[in-house]
């Protein structure tokens, strides 16, 4: 039986940041890279990664024990777009993969988390998990050793590499379901489905 968070106050409010996020979130997921950087979706991104920041400050990662599993994946979804602040998104990496070893944060949100850092500090993705619009539709980032991508993901419980790329265009190909398509699936910047 799931326990009550420690901070059910700190969850609300991660999970309404962002919630206010998730119209432009959605919206990044259907643009060329190059139209991703404008518009004032990106102003929330930089209030609710200082809004994240002062979190880690005070508590560490907040994981499940924290503030809940939908506390604890809001934090996630907020630390995915803190791209202009890869100093606050590195922080978040790192308290996430501690709370990852304690069994309190999930693997398959680290994995992301940490492709999504990766990408944004200049290096290759391990876990294949970023994409970005080609033009025959979503195609992943680069990866380090691609020969052993699907050996990578199985150790961070994430699907083999082609069925997630499948999964992700179906999802881009459907009509919009609004903000409830974040059911534990990333899509701004095409974060990508696992």
């Amino acid at each position: 039986m799931p326990t009550e968070p420690r901070h059910s106050h700190l969850a609300r409010e991660l999970i309404h940041h962002a919630a206010g996020a998730d119209a432009h979130w959605y919206r990044l997921a259907r643009l060329p890279a190059q139209d991703q950087l404008i518009g004032t979706g990106r102003h929330t991104d930089h209030a609710n990664a200082g809004f994240l920041k002062g979190i880690i400050v005070e508590y560490g990662w907040p994981d499940v024990q924290l503030v809940g599993r939908d506390g604890a994946t809001a934090a996630w979804r907020i630390a995915l777009h803190c791209d202009p602040r890869t100093d606050i998104q590195g922080a978040a990496l790192r308290e996430m993969h501690r709370a990852v070893q304690r069994g309190t944060a999930s693997v398959r949100q680290w994995a992301h988390l940490h492709d999504r850092y990766a990408l944004n500090t200049g290096s290759l993705q391990d876990y294949g998990t970023q994409y970005r619009l080609g033009p025959h539709g979503p195609e992943r980032h680069p990866v380090r050793d691609p020969d052993e991508l699907d050996t990578r993901r199985r150790q961070v419980e994430l699907p083999l590499a082609a069925d997630a790329l499948r999964h992700l265009r179906q999802r881009l190909a459907a009509p919009p379901r609004g903000a409830g398509e974040w059911e534990g699936a990333p899509a701004p910047g095409l974060a990508g489905v696992g």
